[in-house]
């Protein structure tokens, strides 16, 4: 059994940035590296769904990940994602991510496996590459994932011990932590919330030890996670409500609005995506100067407007 720090606190899932012609923006993904550090996150996730990993080539995930491990290793734990359509490219992923010093490897069950023994059968196969690298279930509603029942998910946590870590997006999240805790064998080390952050102060109170948002708000999320550390909950609600109408935005734009907002902050030099979804037209674009606005004191470095 893989024995390492307890993982808690905030996650980002870092988005990648792309240059105009849509080749993948290294130095643009560093700096946001380095902008979640800066923030007091307690760890970073690399590739996830909203870093556009069903739109990079193996090489370019392999690459961009070698390069977040680099920055992270010595400053925060990293946990990388592994979730693709071909179980062999994840368990690549999973030799490549001892390599990288990974602190967990966070794989989704392929969406065209839903039996319970498949699951656990495709769990076990991926715990057999990850050595000394501990396993967490990403659960995420279709169209992204399975959904997972909180039994299928409890069956899989007894017959794979090498999972510590489970990261629930099914709706409705807070019920199912508190069903999955209650049933979870002795194991599972802890639950992550993530689905944007959007229920994190239900999530906080059945139990999870972290989130996982996207990056573009980091030390908001961070200034959430601190209060509910130090027992107040009263701040918890504020900071919640402060970023709530910017994750409803996010919600709808995705990838557009993290990417825009990290553009205005001076992170990245070009807001483009490829993953296919809404843009913003110009009423979008007023619309979330006015949100960031509300958020100038908290945000470094600032925001731009255009």
């Amino acid at each position: 059994m893989v024995t390492s720090p307890l993982l808690t606190g905030v996650y980002p899932v870092l988005a990648t940035p792309f240059h105009a012609d849509g080749s993948a923006d290294e130095a643009g993904l560093v700096a946001i590296v380095n902008y979640a550090i800066a923030s007091g996150v307690d760890g970073v996730v690399y590739p996830g769904f909203a870093s556009e990993c069903d739109w990079l080539t193996q090489y370019e995930r392999m690459r961009l990940s070698d390069l977040v491990a680099r920055e992270a290793r010595g400053k925060v734990s990293l946990v990388v994602g592994g979730s693709s359509a071909e179980t062999s490219t994840t368990e690549d992923v999973a030799r490549r991510a001892q390599t990288q010093l990974a602190s967990s490897l966070m794989v989704m069950a392929p969406r065209t496996i839903t039996a319970t023994q498949e699951v656990i059968a495709y769990f076990r196969r991926i715990a057999a590459a990850t050595g000394n690298v501990s396993l967490m279930l990403q659960n995420a509603p279709p169209p992204s994932g399975g959904g997972l029942p909180v039994s299928v998910v409890l069956e899989v946590l007894h017959a794979v011990p090498q999972i510590q870590y489970v990261k629930e997006e099914a709706l409705p999240s807070g019920a199912r932590i508190a069903q999955m805790l209650a049933g979870a064998p002795s194991t599972l080390r802890g639950v992550f919330g993530g689905a944007g952050g959007r229920y994190i102060t239900d999530e906080l109170s059945r139990g999870v030890i972290g989130t996982m948002p996207a990056c573009e708000l980091c030390e908001v999320h961070v200034a959430l996670m601190r209060a509910h550390l130090g027992g107040d909950r009263a701040a918890v609600r504020k900071w919640f409500g402060r970023m709530l109408p910017l994750l409803n935005f996010q919600a709808v734009f995705r990838w557009a609005m993290t990417k825009e907002t990290l553009r205005r902050r001076g992170i990245i030099a070009h807001a483009g995506k490829r993953a296919p979804g809404p843009e913003l037209d110009e009423g979008d674009h007023r619309e979330l100067s006015e949100m960031l606005a509300e958020l100038a004191d908290v945000l470094s470095p600032p925001v731009v407007n255009g």
